[in-house]
């Protein structure tokens, strides 16, 4: 029968040069330690004696996993402890040419694109059939990748809605989307599924580019309950900065998407839009090399190239089911631009006229009414 030294010093040789007496102490503390999770009981005999012993995790070793240990050495001795898969080669190993020929691929065309990106490529272009994780290893082996750093500490996602149409978020993104260009990235994203119902390119992020979004989303889903935004000027008015936003003083967007009957829902931190962030972290590291790969340059291009190529490939990859069924959306019935559109009041002057923008507007007569001095004029 092997000792309990014996085996803890075939798993854990930093043992081996300690004293019998230090060695018996560690092995009462471990068996005391009321912290350790010890996970088994191996039932053997130590020199001395016949007192069943627990292996703890200070020893870098699980009780459970020393019976396993037992029966190879009891068979071939201290060989039995060996690895006889060392210095094999694996019979899934990826043949060198064609490892050789994903370095190519990675160093000519695909130099700037991530592992995972860079695998699915090889599968949709290249006919590979390896796992990503093969390429991952390749690649950080021969110097392309550097491993990615650990993650922080674990914290808790916001639960999703459960279906499509209860929550859009919608946020931009500046970023050189293509060499020496930047441009803002407007997207509105499914709460439920993550799906990107609207993605366009835009100088600046602004009102227009706003209501240019919700456009297509409405046009393409329909009317949807509430709209996750960040406190930007185009949907909240701040009076003091980094305070409260003023619910009760809309901007030209929340008039609109009240007029819509749509809640407009202010994020008040970065972790608040975290979905939103993480979406732009995936985008800002795959589009800019597939506009690269398809050599473009221009804004108006890149927009056609959106729509129509990336975003129903980035919705296949990326979009989850939804919890529930059906969907919260209501067709929309109606003309879009009446309300995402800038709407203004002015006072009309004793002259029947308004001024609105340099301009002089003049107020026809009317034979219901004598004059329209004072009235309030929206446009």
């Amino acid at each position: 029968m092997l000792s309990v030294r014996f085996m803890y010093q075939m798993i854990c040789p930093v043992l081996e040069d300690l004293p019998r007496e230090e060695f018996d102490a560690l092995d009462r503390a471990s068996t005391r330690t009321e912290t350790d999770e010890v996970r088994g009981d191996l039932r053997t005999h130590d020199g001395a004696g016949a007192e069943p012993v627990r292996g703890g995790v200070d020893f870098g070793c699980f009780g459970a996993n020393l019976p396993a240990l037992a029966g190879p050495v009891r068979g071939r001795g201290a060989a039995g402890l060996y690895d006889r898969r060392r210095g094999k080669l694996s019979g899934r190993r990826v043949a060198v040419d064609t490892a050789l020929r994903v370095l190519e691929l990675f160093d000519t065309r695909y130099w700037d694109f991530t592992a995972k990106h860079f695998h699915e490529k090889l599968v949709s272009a290249h006919g590979f059939t390896h796992s990503y994780n093969g390429v991952r290893l390749t690649l950080q082996a021969h110097g392309r990748l550097r491993p990615a750093p650990r993650r922080g500490a674990h914290r808790r996602k916001r639960e999703r809605r459960a279906l499509p149409g209860m929550m859009l978020h919608q946020d931009g993104s500046t970023h050189q989307w293509v060499p020496g260009q930047w441009w803002d990235l407007i997207v509105t994203m499914d709460d439920a599924t993550s799906e990107i119902y609207s993605a366009l390119f835009v100088d600046e992020e602004g009102t227009m580019s706003t209501f240019a979004a919700l456009g297509e989303a409405i046009a393409a889903q329909g009317l949807f309950c509430s709209l996750y935004a960040d406190r930007g000027a185009h949907c909240w008015h701040t009076p003091e900065a980094g305070g409260k936003v003023d619910k009760d003083n809309p901007t030209q967007v929340g008039r609109a998407l009240a007029g819509l009957g749509i809640a407009l829902i202010a994020a008040c931190s970065l972790e608040a839009r975290g979905r939103s962030e993480r979406m732009f972290g995936t985008l800002q590291k795959r589009l800019p090399q597939e506009l690269r790969l398809a050599e473009i340059t221009d804004m108006a291009a890149a927009n056609r190239f959106l729509k129509d190529d990336y975003l129903p490939r980035h919705n296949t990859r990326f979009a989850i089911l939804p919890e529930g069924e059906g969907s919260a959306f209501v067709p929309f019935a109606g003309v879009l631009e009446d309300s995402l559109c800038i709407q203004e009041e002015r006072v009309v002057g004793n002259d029947n006229t308004v001024r609105y923008r340099n301009r002089v507007l003049r107020i026809p007569q009317d034979r219901h009414r004598h004059h329209y001095v004072t009235a309030r004029a929206g446009a």
